[in-house]
């Protein structure tokens, strides 16, 4: 008979909203482990996963409290333990990998001194056995120069080095039990294949149980033996990994599979592309950071001489790994940060390199959508402010004629009326990238540059907003520059990709001959995409090594 590990039963958080009434988020949910066993908690924004998973170590967010049920981990309820208790278990018993390593180190210290901090605090070993620990884990999750790599700060590494780094940390004090908080959303996809063989190793090698919270199916099905689907907080359905990808019987999960995979841009062939003048040319742009040296260029090149052309109505990706300069060639298009080289030419009409050299209609013809909506929305102005300033800088539009141009903004990325008067705090994910939409439609431009709006939503959601900006193509006639590190979504909306690889452009191709790249990067890029396939990580060709090695060249 197999002994659980982590018996949940009967589980309830309720949450108190700004108004004071409380709402309950986790309704009477069982969950079991067993030793070495990984479960995946999957489902869209606001489901429950993360709830879910931080009760094991007896945490409920702020604002949020453990009503009802049992949470036992290693025979010990996490409810009824007192909290000095369930200090002493958290690091030692259950630990905790967070979705962004770099905001859980502190800058200040050395990784050595953070790694082997549990340790330490918990009196586990000596500071030597520690850092021998330390070393041992660093191997075990193939970083480089394991015997020198504690002695550097958390900003002297990678970020698919600092969520390895995190997992040490996690697993020095000997965790029966580890938490992996969607640790690979924020990482391009050669280092995610990186990061997930490096945890699927050293949970298999120590027998750890795991809680591995994602929205992500194809990275789940890496290193799940079973799945739990959530919503709304309760679960939807439970099975092993392959029934829940071959044979899902509840209709979200079955959403959620649909939506792995958006569809693709059914487009007629361009049979006069070669009479149309391009909408967009860019030709030999050279971008940077820093002072220029004597010969002109900048202190660090992040684009280099890149050239390409984009014809009206028609969809341009462009894909790379984090760092290669993707969201610095779309700011160089878009006058927020000037070219120290090459030329841009718009409608046939050369663009200054700093928007404070173009006219404001230049400004207005081609709008940016940021990556993070939380950051790109002014916090303390509702949505309809937020909404207005565009109009009226743009339009000189005021009074009706510019509130009634709200709503039908509102309507076009299909939002209630309601929103405009919302902060953008009291939004879902999705909500905010739509309405940080809305503002770019706000100028009726001709070309959009979208800088990987959809990499912090979830699934489901990140699928509607391919398909709303299908829709507003139809409608309207814009063009797209859709940056992204997901090749699933720019093969859903673009006609062409580019990919980029240290500042260059070593490949175009059509969406049709993306089965045969022809550079070798390109081909490393598209293989290392995640498959719904249990056995795609053990059986991709291109070892940890050979992934290093490409990217350090």
């Amino acid at each position: 008979m197999t002994v659980n590990l982590v018996e949940i039963r009967n589980l309830r958080v309720e949450a108190t909203t700004d108004a004071g009434r409380r709402v309950e988020i986790i309704k009477g949910v069982d969950l079991d482990i067993a030793r070495g066993e990984i479960v995946a908690l999957i489902g869209e924004s606001g489901s429950g996963k993360t709830t879910i998973a931080m009760t094991l170590m007896g945490y409920a967010r702020q604002g949020c409290a453990i009503t009802g049920g049992e949470v036992r981990v290693a025979g010990m309820d996490m409810v009824s333990l007192s909290e000095a208790e369930r200090a002493k278990i958290r690091g030692t018993c259950v630990a905790y990998v967070p979705q962004s390593a770099a905001a859980a180190f502190n800058p200040a210290l050395t990784i050595m001194d953070q790694v082997t901090g549990v340790a330490r605090i918990h009196r586990l070993m000596s500071a030597a056995e520690a850092q021998a620990k330390a070393l041992l884990l660093f191997k075990a999750l193939s970083l480089p120069e394991p015997e020198t790599i504690g002695n550097r700060y958390p900003h002297q590494v990678s970020g698919g080095q600092l969520q390895r780094l995190a997992a040490a940390m996690a697993l020095i004090g000997q965790p029966k039990v580890v938490i992996f908080d969607e640790p690979t959303t924020a990482l391009d996809v050669t280092t995610q294949v990186e990061v997930l063989r490096a945890f699927k190793s050293v949970t298999a090698q120590h027998n750890i149980a795991g809680v591995y919270v994602s929205h992500d199916l194809a990275v789940v099905a890496q290193i799940a033996d079973r799945i739990v689907v959530l919503k709304d907080g309760t679960v939807q359905e439970t099975g092993t990994t392959d029934q829940i990808l071959e044979d899902a019987q509840h209709p979200y999960t079955r959403q959620l599979l649909a939506a792995f995979r958006p569809k693709t841009q059914q487009r007629a062939p361009d049979n006069d592309g070669a009479t149309k003048r391009p909408l967009l040319e860019v030709d030999n742009l050279t971008v940077g950071y820093g002072p220029r040296s004597r010969d002109g260029q900048p202190l660090i090149n992040a684009v280099q001489a890149v050239s390409l052309k984009l014809d009206r109505g028609r969809n341009l990706g462009i894909i790379g790994e984090s760092g290669c300069g993707k969201s610095t060639l779309a700011r160089a298009i878009a006058g927020i940060l000037p070219a120290h080289a090459g030329n841009i030419v718009f409608n046939g009409r050369e663009l200054g390199k700093a928007g404070r050299n173009r006219t404001r209609n230049e400004l207005r013809e081609i709008q940016i959508v940021f990556q993070h909506a939380d950051t790109a929305l002014n916090p303390a102005k509702s949505v309809g402010d937020i909404l207005r300033r565009p109009l009226t800088f743009y339009h000189g539009m005021r009074g009706k004629a510019r509130d009634a141009r709200v709503n039908e903004l509102l309507d076009l990325v299909r939002l209630p009326k309601s929103v405009r008067h919302r902060l953008p705090g009291e939004l879902s994910g999705g909500q905010k990238q739509r309405v940080n939409f809305a503002r770019a439609l706000a100028a009726e431009p001709t070309l959009i540059l979208c800088d990987e709006i959809t990499s912090a939503l979830d699934t489901v959601v990140a699928a509607a907003v391919v398909e709303l900006l299908k829709e507003l193509q139809r409608e309207l006639g814009i063009s797209y520059i859709f940056i992204s590190h997901d090749l699933s979504v720019v093969e859903a909306i673009c006609d062409e990709i580019i990919v980029m690889y240290r500042g260059q452009k070593v490949e175009q191709i059509t969406t049709t001959r993306l089965s045969a790249p022809q550079h070798p990067y390109t081909r490393l890029l598209f293989s290392s995409v995640p498959k719904l396939d249990p056995d795609w990580l053990d059986n991709l060709k291109q070892d940890a090594d050979e992934l290093r090695a490409y990217s350090q060249r």
